[in-house]
């Protein structure tokens, strides 16, 4: 486990300290956002990554060919940015925890 957190911490990402989600890590970078199982003491999958907005996790969907950010109550277009931004953060997280 530690060799994940050395991983993780190298690719700047964070661990959300959320004592209120007992089943999950949050995991986060540059607002960016996923949840990962609880796995004994260890990690397990790796959900969807999203954008934080203060309504929560805003989900990444194409609508029309067009990137959103969508979450209850919010809707927000994501830039080409935003898209290879969050790309990378699941890439660099899932490698972090070795999937």
């Amino acid at each position: 486990m530690l060799e994940i957190l050395e991983r993780l911490a190298a690719a700047g990402i964070n661990l959300l300290p959320l004592p209120d989600i007992s089943t999950h890590f949050v995991f986060e970078r540059d607002g960016f956002v996923s949840l990962v199982a609880r796995d004994g003491d260890g990690f397990g999958a790796a959900g969807a990554g999203g954008l934080l907005v203060p309504q929560g996790f805003a989900a990444l969907v194409w609508r029309g060919g067009s990137p959103f950010f969508v979450a209850r109550g919010v809707e927000l277009a994501a830039t080409p940015e935003q898209v290879a931004s969050l790309r990378g953060f699941v890439r660099d997280l899932e490698s972090a925890l070795g999937r």
